[in-house]
């Protein structure tokens, strides 16, 4: 029952502002628009970019829905516009997009930042013991953006905050490991980032001569390329992996994560050996074979591991690097 008055109540929120849409898309084939094409476009532009999402607005307004879904209405609402009006009868809606969309945006992006902010605040405050910035960031974004956009969101920020604003050195816990001073995944990363660089200056070079606009969106996507890799290789210096509150938290700075229940754990090796990787046997490094192992964690019971942008991916043994293994393993023993 409960679950029948809840489709109705999605069908009626999501319903009414896509009908307006619906209804708006119709009018403007009509021969009613034809009859009136400007009044009838200043009528169709404001129930698109106003009546549909103020109106979803009141219907989600006391409802757990996060309130910045409001914002891909409006973005729909901009694209229905733009398709079904012809050029000349444009004239509000370009307004709107000039004055009215950028202080939507920059209004979505202070209210994240704020309630970003507001996270870390609590666990501060708290002291907490489990505060993370990246899981932090997640949870709070959850319960403001719709969550198709989250992980995407959390993503870039997270990129952009451990390579360019987290620089403060942290002081290792009694019960943190570090996973990346003797892999040698660091100076790897170092040396794609510095074969990219050189790459781009090369095809740049190259292809400025064929097409500019072609060279210069290259230029772009490998510089902006690089400048993940270096977000993701300084994230693996701020993410230790720990054991706290009966839980082992595996994170390979923001690329894979994985909490695994200690009583879940069914033995835990120390062990450098090649294994074969399937659908129950996984790394916990992103970079696969390129990456040698020295810990692999068996368990009773499957797992989620938790991978760039989201991707999930079951297991059941996972292998992994830990700098200092044996005392690794001895606090999982005793734990």
């Amino acid at each position: 029952m409960d679950t029948a008055l809840n489709l109705q109540k999605k069908l009626l929120i999501f319903g009414i502002p896509l009908s307006i849409i619906g209804m708006m898309v119709f009018l403007a084939k009509s021969s009613v628009f034809n009859a009136n094409p400007n009044g009838m476009s200043i009528g169709i532009t404001f129930d698109l970019l106003l009546t549909a999402p103020i109106l979803y607005f009141l219907l989600i307004r006391k409802t757990n829905i996060p309130k910045t879904t409001v914002v891909p209405f409006l973005i729909v609402g901009i694209i229905t516009c733009s398709l079904i009006l012809p050029t000349e009868n444009q004239y509000y809606l370009n307004l709107f997009k000039v004055w009215v969309l950028p202080i939507v945006e920059l209004s979505v992006l202070l209210f994240v930042i704020y309630n970003i902010r507001k996270g870390i605040k609590y666990y501060k405050l708290k002291k907490s013991e489990a505060f993370d910035f990246f899981s932090t960031l997640k949870n709070t974004c959850y319960e403001i953006l719709p969550k198709a956009a989250v992980i995407p969101v959390v993503t870039e920020i997270a990129v952009f905050y451990y390579g360019f604003i987290y620089w403060k050195k942290s002081k290792l816990k009694s019960n943190e490991f570090t996973y990346h001073k003797n892999s040698g995944t660091i100076a790897l990363l170092i040396a794609i980032i510095g074969i990219v660089a050189i790459e781009t200056v090369t095809f740049h070079a190259l292809l400025v001569k064929w097409n500019e606009t072609v060279a210069w969106v290259f230029t772009f996507v490998s510089i902006y390329s690089g400048i993940q890799i270096f977000g993701f290789l300084k994230s693996m210096l701020k993410r230790p992996i720990a054991i706290k509150n009966n839980k082992l938290y595996l994170r390979y700075g923001i690329m894979t994560e994985t909490t695994i229940d200690l009583k879940n754990i069914d033995s835990v090796e120390l062990s450098s050996k090649d294994i074969e990787f399937n659908k129950e046997t996984r790394k916990l490094s992103f970079l696969g074979a390129l990456e040698p192992h020295n810990v692999i964690i068996r368990l009773k019971e499957k797992n989620t591991l938790i991978g760039l942008y989201g991707i999930k991916r079951k297991f059941k043994v996972l292998a992994l690097y830990v700098d200092d293994k044996i005392e690794f393993q001895d606090q999982l023993n005793n734990a």
